[in-house]
């Protein structure tokens, strides 16, 4: 059983899709996490908030929460970015130019937008072409829908950006975390 399973069952309570990622993070020792506010995200940032380890804070776009990140892991400290799909779409140039040719292992956790009943057309654009720009920079990415997967998956991407020394994006699919709630 996995460690954030584990814990969980110890307390008794039912894993989370945020509590997996939180407990996640620590284990890797990535205590940075600037994040760009998002509804989808807001139980994850809370938790991240709350727990002293992390040094959370929202930036006004994600491409500064990259370089954030990025000028972070050059001092020795490692980092992830929380966002939204419809803030991918702004990070092609930053992806490019910096994470990528630098080899800088930038990890990208992504609440999708954009798909399953989503009413937003810009979010489903976005959506449609987050992982063609993904797999046109030759970056690793994963979209996870269950939540047995999460931990496996979102471990073992932080293993290896970090020793590949290449970004990687997280894909939280609405199957996972349940998506926007659209108010009639």
């Amino acid at each position: 059983m996995a460690a954030a399973t584990e814990q969980s069952s110890a307390q008794g309570t039912a894993p989370t899709w945020h509590g997996i990622v939180l407990e996640t993070l620590k284990r890797n020792e990535i205590r940075l996490t600037p994040y760009v506010p998002d509804k989808v995200l807001t139980p994850l940032i809370k938790n991240l908030h709350a727990d002293p380890y992390f040094n959370t804070f929202p930036t006004a776009r994600e491409e500064e929460a990259v370089g954030i990140v990025s000028g972070a892991w050059m001092a020795g400290m490692r980092g992830a970015v929380l966002m939204q799909t419809s803030g991918f779409a702004t990070l092609a140039n930053v992806l490019a130019s910096l994470a990528v040719p630098y080899q800088i292992p930038l990890i990208m956790f992504v609440s999708e937008r954009g798909t399953l009943g989503e009413f937003n057309y810009g979010q489903a654009l976005v959506c449609r072409t987050m992982r063609p720009v993904l797999d046109s920079l030759a970056m690793e990415h994963h979209t996870i829908t269950r939540l047995d997967e999460l931990e496996f998956i979102a471990d073992r991407s932080i293993k290896q950006a970090i020793t590949t020394q290449a970004p990687v994006a997280l894909i939280l699919n609405p199957l996972l975390t349940g998506g926007k709630v659209f108010n009639k």
